[in-house]
């Protein structure tokens, strides 16, 4: 299976950085716990100094969403959503080892990184693109969804759409779980700086997922002059 972003996404957001891993072996008994806190305690420091919508990372995707016709305080980014929460609630909820993991490094670089469950992916092909309206998304509370014409989101050969409004919201289809043993994740920046932050995380994903689980992550980082990661490998696909 390949990744990548559409040629038109590269053309209107010249400032994207995209990174993509995939890992297999992975499940749901390691103990993230304490790698989880480390760079939930970074994120807290940072968050002593300014609010998350001051973050350079924030406001450079608030300008995205505004560019593609979304309200960016009704539309957040996932990065910003689990700051905003972690400066109100003072922690993130624990859900999967694995996405535990992705939250925490999520907050620590004030970026997106979105983990999916890679088997849950249909056919040869997924690619960040604009919805032409009737792709299938599929809400973490179940039901059906179509993205909005023109809408950024993750498209598999099926038609299924595997996130909302670009980095907003993930599917509930492909969401990481129990039974998960193989996983793409997704990261991505458009602040000045990214081509920096977007490898840093990704090395430090890969080392902790090396460190818990029996893995050797493969992993690169996009750019319009080369859009595409394949995916080694293959296992179920429903």
């Amino acid at each position: 299976m390949r990744f990548r972003h559409a040629a038109a996404l590269w053309d209107q957001f010249p400032e994207l950085t995209a990174g993509v891993l995939h890992a297999t072996g992975v499940d749901a008994h390691a103990d993230t716990g304490p790698a989880v806190e480390g760079y939930i305690t970074r994120a807290r420091a940072r968050l002593a100094e300014a609010t998350e919508g001051e973050f350079p990372e924030v406001l450079a995707w608030r300008r995205v969403f505004a560019r593609t016709g979304l309200r960016p305080t009704q539309y957040r980014c996932a990065s910003e959503s689990l700051l905003r929460r972690l400066r109100k609630e003072g922690g993130l909820p624990r859900i999967h080892p694995v996405v535990d993991l992705c939250n925490a490094l999520s907050v620590a670089y004030a970026v997106p990184v979105a983990a999916l469950d890679a088997d849950r992916i249909s056919g040869t092909l997924l690619e960040v693109r604009h919805a032409r309206g009737d792709e299938i998304h599929t809400p973490f509370g179940g039901g059906t969804e179509h993205p909005a014409p023109g809408e950024v989101t993750f498209v598999d050969s099926a038609g299924r759409a595997h996130a909302r409004r670009w980095t907003h919201r993930q599917s509930g289809h492909s969401a990481v779980g129990p039974h998960t043993r193989r996983i793409l994740v997704v990261t991505e920046a458009v602040h000045e700086g990214g081509a920096e932050t977007v490898p840093d995380l990704l090395k430090t994903l890969s080392a902790q997922l090396a460190a818990h689980w029996p893995t050797d992550p493969a992993a690169a980082v996009l750019t319009a002059a080369r859009p595409e990661f394949t995916l080694p490998g293959r296992g179920r696909n429903p």
